[in-house]
């Protein structure tokens, strides 16, 4: 037997743990990029560990090559051929802006570089619907292989279903010469082709960088057994090795390495917290790998099983900051260079700056790396800096309080992120053991086991260096999944055995041995809901115990009424690693410090200045290596070792256990810091972090437990807190239009229920004239108690697909009175002394003159809206039982008040101005903006705005109010919360009466949607700051009395003074995603038969205008189509001699060639066969465009 090699390649160092033939281990770490010394680190490693005559048997190793050239963008040039209609199919993707606030909306750069549409067609069962032409995509292929293309990734609509088409292309392809063919039913069979797309241009892209690489380190060590880790957590075969695999294939090495140990220590249920330089991974491990089935990478969509890591941008290299108001932690990071103040390169200070200030890390025990290469860490200049940033401040804290006062906050941030995999998933943090690894965990470690009420730490004598450690524990392991999309019933268990039984053979082959191990899983999910939970595959009713099990952990209540849906079929097969760890010593709770025989002694190496407690203490501090089995040592105290340093804190002990672990245990919780009710900037931060996360948490169970598309796929919902005044405090940003007007639904629901509010009721809402904004638009609220009193609110808003009304959808065209748009829920009382009132609830949807078409669907979305209600309750009443009733109501004024802060010195560098928009129906919204420099506050008055209008483009002042919000939020730079304190500055008059303060029983089913993106393109207009991007969400509703359907379609943006707009995204008042076609075609009666790009229709200018889309809905039963639209007769503006961005239209394609045109605002009836077409708006473009009439 020879030498074992196993190597953690990263992005800064390369770490190593080699095995000998006599089974000791041996470990190394070195630069991953040194190319004056060695070509590649991972056989430059080999080569300096290997002794003379030695052989080397095998190489495990895990990259992150693959996902340096996905960050990096330098991935191999690829192809993507993909069915007719949808070449723009990655780059419009859902439609979303990744970042809610930004006007220069910036998107990923798309990997492949040329596309091909293919002349094809299956329909959502995989019937064949037009054949491949495969003569013309033979020439299109032939002419990209000419210009020096060689890989190519092919995705086919449907093909997860039928793969017939897609093998006819890559036969084609490989005949033409491409190297490199990744075909989508291949690479991940599964539905939703977009991310399914994504998936397989990764492939093309990554994999021939990655054969590239096998080939060099074959050519070294000719001969050995390769094999590579994938993000799945298994090793694959080297010429099995996928670049769709490799994209966590470090981080997985961790994983596996976190619970093979913690497993040997005795503890099977484990947080995993690795902590680097640049950011920290968390895990969550209880017996079982949790993996994700998609997930979003560098931009990139991804549909194939990874770990499931949540990564939080706070490393030892976040840099510090403070805004003049609150102390913020990262999210950049000074890097390898110049990296930390202390490392002798000119860097900022950052979080191990922050631990050098504190004495926590001393430089005599820290690597001499730094300088000429031999000089120890630069203690002076962190003092310097930390003493300069402490003056700035000058609240009153010392350097050494500033320094602690960052390092609280990042310990605060990770805290957050280990609950979204844990708490937020249904997990008790407090059962489980936080297993530390990663050079700076050790550092944080106790703290932020406190903040998450874990008792338990464990350090691994490999914690340095655990990702290699973990590819070498790890198994061979191939993964393959099939989509299934069947009831759960007795009928179709013979279809999954064998379904099972195909992808069980198919991954044994890749293995190239018989596999050990054979793990059938099925993914369920109730119809109509989005989130799948993986359960063994085993008979249907042993699954539905299972799943039921599983379900009710995470969201605490079941749907019986539901039936349970295969939504596939995964199989993974393993080839056993052969290597066993010893099981350490047992670890009771009762006995945590019990050894008769350890020696309590020890005398440290040094004792070292630490600030802990808001005061300097000499501490002792010890070498790990000098620590007998058995050996306590008590905090606060500091363990070196070469790799990493551990600080026990006051309040713990550390012992060293018979297999070399560091187990360390809260002895008894810290002292509670008695928190003071005065702002600290330090706090406010951290509650802020707090407030949001709450907010957060109830998106994603609302998100998961939804029904309607609307909600769980679309994401048109939005969910926040509230003081017991009804002001917003934080939201989860979906939505704009929602956030600044659900603070008037919980104000009316304290004002219709004063002094009759009792724990255990839930109400709900849409009157538009009563806290609502239009009909679908339905808000549960639910009052907090604390002891006897409401003390907060928590609310969710979600957009339901159907409320009655006079057409499907709920969204009519020529609505003029209020009953035509649905029904009409006035502060109903849904939940009463805990229990849904579903009988009367039912009563209300199917009354009056235009009734709900699906209450059932109604009724599933309002229990999504009170569970994610509850896990705000559960999350604010943890806070008040951590801080104390005052602190929290006090940090909740503070956060509004730092908000009003912000906007406060927007208004500063704010103009006069003023503008009249008129709108296609001849509305005019006027708006005045008249900054008092004196007084810091701005006023935004809308008199002179039109009157309240017959149609039902009324918008109640709600709805100005959150456009007002929006605007303003956008124009502060910095990253603020968007809460009621950014309208505290701000006097906003609305003429009662106008068409922005309706009175009932006026239609405004359109306000909320289109006269919100009229006002915000009014008060752009008026500031001067950019083009209009959109001014319409282009709403078009379709459906019958069985399918009711809603979307948003997107339109191109406005140009700044800077930035050109961007094609074919949401804008401004709305972020609702798009559903995936193969995913809209499966549930309902539709056929997409394109979206794309419409070049040119975007305004020219210096910087032009963001184009708009062209999308075309074949339908296959008869349907009412409803669209309510914007700038189909104005067109919207450019901005400082910028030209307008073009008009939209939208028609009827009659199924006899025949077309019809529609009005902006208008419904009729499609038959099956007829295609809606829709042409969106361009957004304006900013600046006098050159001769040519581009910028």
């Amino acid at each position: 037997m020879g030498w074992q090699f196993w190597i953690d390649r990263g992005g800064t160092f390369t770490d190593v743990v080699a095995r000998s033939p006599d089974g000791a281990l041996h470990t190394h770490k070195l630069l991953s990029d040194n190319p004056d010394h060695y070509d590649d680190a991972a056989v430059a490693a080999i080569g300096q560990m290997l002794p003379d005559g030695e052989q080397v048997t095998a190489v495990k190793m895990g990259t992150t090559i693959a996902t340096n050239a996905l960050l990096e963008r330098r991935g191999e040039p690829t192809v993507l051929v993909i069915t007719r209609g949808f070449a723009d199919a990655l780059r419009i993707g859902y439609q979303a802006r990744p970042r809610i606030f930004d006007r220069h909306i910036v998107l990923p750069e798309l990997l492949h570089t040329y596309t091909i549409e293919a002349d094809e067609r299956l329909d959502a069962t995989g019937q064949v619907l037009r054949p491949l032409d495969q003569a013309a995509l033979r020439e299109d292929l032939t002419r990209a292989h000419r210009q020096g293309y060689r890989a190519v990734a092919i995705a086919f609509l449907h093909a997860y279903r039928q793969d017939i088409h897609e093998h006819q292309a890559a036969d084609i392809a490989r005949d033409v010469g491409f190297e490199q063919v990744s075909i989508s039913s291949e690479v991940s069979p599964l539905m939703k082709l977009v991310s399914r797309a994504d998936t397989t241009v990764v492939d093309a892209y990554l994999s021939p960088l990655i054969d590239r690489y096998i080939a060099a380190v074959q050519d070294q060590v000719p001969g050995t057994d390769l094999a590579f880790m994938q993000s799945n957590g298994g090793l694959a075969p080297a010429e099995a090795f996928r670049g769709k695999d490799a994209i966590l294939s470090g981080p997985a090495g961790g994983i596996v390495g976190m619970a093979r140990t913690s497993q040997a220590a005795g503890f099977g249920k484990v947080i995993g917290f690795d902590m680097g330089g640049t950011s920290t991974d968390v895990s969550h491990f209880a017996g079982t790998y949790e993996r994700q089935f998609e997930t979003e990478v560098a931009g990139v969509r991804m549909r194939a099983p990874m770990m499931s890591i949540h990564t939080v941008a706070a490393g030892g290299g976040s840099i510090l900051h403070f805004d003049g108001s609150r102390y913020r932690v990262g999210p950049d990071s000074a890097g390898a260079r110049p990296g930390p103040a202390s490392y002798r390169a000119g860097g900022p200070l950052t979080l191990t700056d922050a631990n050098v200030m504190l004495g926590r890390i001393h430089a005599d025990f820290f690597p001499h790396v730094f300088g000429d290469g031999n000089q120890p860490l630069d203690t002076d200049i962190v003092a310097t800096k930390f003493t300069e940033l402490a003056g700035e401040i000058d609240d009153g804290r010392s350097p050494e309080q500033v320094a602690a006062g960052f390092r609280q906050i990042a310990v605060a941030n990770m805290a957050n992120a280990i609950k979204k995999i844990s708490i937020e998933r249904g997990y008790d943090t407090t059962d489980y053991t936080l297993a530390t690894f990663g050079g700076a965990g050790g550092q944080h470690a106790c703290a932020v086991a406190e903040e998450l009420g874990i008792s338990r730490v464990l350090i691994h004598p490999l914690a340095g260096v655990l990702s290699a450690y973990g590819m070498g524990l790890a198994d061979l392991t191939a993964m393959r999944e099939r989509s299934i999309e069947q009831p759960l019933t007795e009928g179709v268990e013979d279809t999954l055995d064998r379904v099972a039984e195909e992808l069980a053979e198919e991954a044994a082959g890749t293995l190239g041995a018989r596999p050990d191990h054979v793990e059938r899983r099925a993914h369920l999910r109730y119809a109509g809901t989005d989130t799948a939970l993986q359960v063994p595959l085993r008979r249907t009713e042993e699954m539905l115990d299972d799943f039921e099990t599983a379900y009710r952990q995470r969201f605490s209540f079941l749907m019986p009424d539901k039936q349970i849906i295969v939504e596939a079929v995964s199989v993974e097969a393993q080839v056993s690693s052969g290597i066993e760890l010893p099981d350490d010593e047992p670890h009771d709770d009762e006995t945590a410090t019990a050894d008769e025989h350890a020696p309590h002694s020890l005398e440290p190496v040094a004792e070292v200045p630490m600030f802990t407690g808001d005061s300097w203490q000499q501490v002792g501090l010890y070498q790990r290596a000098d620590l007998p089995a058995g050996q306590v040592i008590t905090g606060p105290a500091i363990i070196a070792e070469d790799t990493s340093t551990t600080v026990v804190e006051a309040g713990w002990s550390a012992r060293r256990t018979s297999s070399g672990n560091l187990l360390l245990r809260a002895e008894r919780r810290a002292d509670d810091i008695l928190l003071s009710t005065a702002r600290d900037p330090v706090r406010l931060e951290i509650f802020n972090n707090l407030f949001m996360s709450i907010a957060e948490q109830m998106g994603v169970r609302l998100r998961g437990t939804a029904q309607s598309v609307n909600i769980k796929e679309r994401l048109d919902f939005s969910c926040a807190i509230f003081d017991a005044e009804g002001n917003l405090i934080a939201n989860a940003p979906h939505i704009p239009v929602h956030l600044g007007s659900m603070g008037q639904s919980i104000r009316m629901v304290m004002r219709r229920n004063a002094g009759t509010i009792r724990p255990g009721q839930v109400f709900a809402l849409n009157d538009p004239y009563n806290g609502g904004t239009h009909l679908p638009d339905v808000t549960v609220v639910t009052p907090v108690f604390i002891g006897d009193d409401v003390q907060f609110f928590v609310a969710s808003r979600g957009h339901h697909a159907e409320i009655g009304g006079i057409t499907p959808g709920s969204m009519p065209a020529f609505s003029r009175h209020l009953d035509e748009e649905g029904v009409v829920l006035d502060n109903w009382l849904l939940v009463d002394d805990g229990h849904l009132r579903e009988a009367e609830t039912i009563d209300l949807l199917t009354s009056g003159p235009h009734p709900s078409r699906d209450p059932q669907s109604n009724l599933a979305d309002l229990r999504a809206q009170i569970a994610a209600n509850e896990r705000g309750v559960q999350e604010l009443r943890a806070m008040v039982e951590a801080f104390g009733l005052e602190v929290v109501q006090a940090y909740m004024g503070h956060v509004r008040d730092n908000a009003a802060e912000a906007v406060r010195r927007v208004i500063d560098a704010l103009d006069p101005g003023t503008y009249s928009y008129e709108m296609d129906n001849g509305a005019v919204i006027a708006v005045k903006i008249r900054p008092d420099p004196a007084s810091r506050t701005a006023t935004i008055d809308f008199t002179g705005t039109s009157e309240q209008l017959e149609s039902n483009f009324n918008a109640p002042a709600a709805v100005a109010r959150a456009a007002v919000l929006y605007v303003f939020r956008t124009l502060v730079a910095d990253e603020i919360p968007l809460n009621d304190g950014c309208l505290e500055p701000l006097e906003i008059i609305i003429p009662e009466g106008s068409m922005l303060s309706p009175t009932y029983p006026a239609a405004v089913v359109a306000g909320n949607v289109e006269t919100s993106q009229a006002i915000t393109g009014a008060l752009y207009a008026a500031m001067g700051v950019q083009a209009e991007g959109a001014g319409t969400m282009n709403n078009v509703t379709f459906g019958n009395d069985a399918y009711q359907y809603y979307e948003t379609v997107s339109s191109g943006s406005g140009a700044g003074d800077g930035f050109d707009g961007t094609d074919v995204v949401q804008t401004h008042m709305t972020n609702s995603w798009l559903t995936d076609p193969e995913v809209l075609e499966w549930r309902l009666p539709v056929r997409v038969a394109s979206y794309e790009i419409r070049r040119g229709s975007g305004g020219a200018g210096r910087f032009r205008g963001g184009d708009g889309g062209r999308r075309r809905l074949q339908f296959t039963e008869d349907v009412t189509v409803t669209v309510l639209s914007g700038h189909r007769r104005i067109p919207p503006y450019g901005m400082a001699g910028g030209q307008p961005g073009a008009l939209g239209r939208h028609w009827i394609e009659h199924a006899d060639g025949t077309t019809t045109p529609m009005d902006g605002c208008d419904s009729v009836d499609a038959a099956a066969g007829d295609a809606f077409v829709i042409e969106t708006p361009g957004g304006g473009g900013y600046g006098p465009p050159d001769r040519t009439g581009q910028g």
